[in-house]
This record gives structure tokens, sequence and C-alpha cells, in this order.
């Protein structure tokens, strides 16, 4: 199987396109101030996910209680206008440095579609971010459920369907063995594998996965992706 049999990428956004590690450690460690300094990054990442889970709903709006949630649990300032600071923060959570570029170049070579647990907003904003690259999107607004439910990817199945692609056609890409990978993989979907963390120990702000799954394919960047399909590519012409 080679990377030039698909025709569509499927991505995660949230954690393989847009570096929201970073946007999260950032926006904490302004807005705890000297309380939030010695703070390691689990620390804060673990509380993060425990809000994030108490308040699932569209990220455009929940985060500011995620955020009361974790700086009550952190001891750190948990008044109305922090948590609306972290709110807009989470709009404007940065690129991963290699995603613009790479995004381009893999446009040429495939259809790109945005499968995201975040909302309508936030997706818009991200996709800004990220140099509008999808050629279509699908998000939660849609869906009606978030990954790693099963009828997520249903959902965008049968869009992808509707433009005439064949379920083979698509790649499933992303950054998240709980999230994306290893449901992907058991639906029957071929599946790339970024990840983000090689070499750092633990899942970070994803929660852990039952089991680490074997993916189609696996790189460590989106460019290491966009460098593998233009070598097949140059093989091929």
């Amino acid at each position: 199987m080679k990377l030039t049999d698909f025709k569509v990428l499927t991505f995660d956004v949230v954690g393989t396109l847009i570096d929201f590690e970073r946007g999260v450690l950032a926006s904490v460690r302004r807005l705890g101030g000297a309380a939030a300094k010695d703070l390691s990054d689990d620390q804060i990442f673990e509380p993060y996910m425990r809000g994030r889970a108490a308040f699932p709903g569209r990220s455009s709006h929940e985060m500011a209680n995620v955020y009361l949630s974790l700086a009550k649990e952190l001891n750190l300032p948990d008044d109305p206008q922090s948590a609306a600071a972290f709110q807009r923060d989470v709009l404007e959570w940065p690129a991963f440095a290699d995603s613009v570029a790479a995004l381009k170049r893999l446009r040429k070579h495939y259809r790109l579609v945005a499968m995201t647990n975040a909302d309508r907003v936030a997706l818009s904003a991200y996709a800004h971010t990220l140099g509008d690259p999808f050629d279509d999107t699908v998000c939660c607004d849609e869906t009606g459920v978030a990954k790693p439910d099963p009828q997520f990817f249903a959902y965008n199945r049968g869009r992808q369907a509707a433009f005439g692609y064949k379920f083979s056609e698509i790649l499933h890409t992303a950054q998240s063995q709980y999230h994306d990978i290893g449901v992907a993989t058991q639906l029957g979907y071929a599946t790339c594998w970024i990840e983000r963390r090689q070499g750092s120990k633990g899942f970070g702000a994803t929660p852990v996965p039952e089991a680490v799954t074997t993916p189609t394919f696996r790189f460590a960047t989106l460019a290491a992706l966009a460098d593998a399909v233009e070598a097949e590519a140059r093989l091929a012409a």
C-alpha cells in the first residue's frame, strides 16, 4: 500500500494541525501568574483533561468552564475575567510549525477534509490559522457526537461518498491514538499517525488509549508525510 493510492486525507485538527497543548500551557501559565510558574506540563494537563471531560460541550463556549475547573484544582485565579481570557485564547491556539506549509503541499495531491471535535466557530478560527486549506469540513455541530464515537466517522464516510469518493480512497490522518487512530483502524480505515509527541513521555493532554494501535503509516511530523508523498509522486512520474 502506497500513500499515493489515496485521494482523500481526512484530518484531525486539534492536536494534529493545531498545537493545543502549547496553547493550553501558555494560557494557564500567563493567567496563573506566580502560582502557575512552577507547575509541570502534566500538572496542568491532568486537570485540563478532567475539566474537559466535565464540560464536553462546544469548545467555543465551554472552555471558560474548563479553565474554572482546572483553576480551582490548582489554586489559580478563578475569576470570570480569567475564564473569559482563556476562552478567547482557545480560538487563537497556534498551528504546529510545519502545518501550514505541509498542508499546501499535500493539497496538490489530495482532497483535504477536516474531521474535528471542535465546533463550527472554533473550526473556522483554526482553518484561518492554517491558511484555509480544507476542501471540506466536518465538526461536532454536524455529527452531534464527538470522536472516538464511530458515528462521527460514519457521518464523514457517508459525506465523502456523496462527493464520489470510495472508502478505500480515504486515509485518516491524526495524532490521537485515543480519539482517532484506534477507532479508525477498528472501522477499517487506512490510518496515518502523526506522532507529534514522539520522544516525549506519556500522552500529554490527550486521554490514554487502552492500547497503542499500529497505523498503516507513521510519521513524526506533517512535513515528513508531505516529503514521503512527494517522493512517491516523483517515482511514479
